[in-house]
């Protein structure tokens, strides 16, 4: 998958955290895609498990629990799995 697909996912989690989508018309031009494919993204994340929803009085998506899409690489989790390794043979 390109880079500027992760991307796109990050910034329309980024907007429903802080509830700044906006229309879904007003998401796909910001985000330069259609409509389409913003319905697309939404549905992926949906199936992934996000819990997103639209308030049409103030015409943006919002999660209705709190979290978010973490899809970066973090090298941290390999410390915290060395972390509990040690704890583990120590105990």
């Amino acid at each position: 998958m390109p880079k500027r697909y992760f991307d796109r996912l990050q910034t329309i989690d980024y907007l429903i955290r802080i509830k700044g989508t906006g229309k879904p018309a007003q998401l796909a031009k910001r985000l330069r895609i259609s409509e389409r494919t913003l319905y697309e993204f939404l549905k992926m994340m949906k199936e992934l498990g996000a819990p997103i929803e639209y308030d049409r009085y103030k015409e943006s998506y919002f999660y209705s629990e709190k979290g978010g899409f973490n899809v970066r690489f973090s090298k941290n989790l390999v410390a915290v799995s060395t972390m509990f390794l040690l704890c583990f043979l120590i105990w």
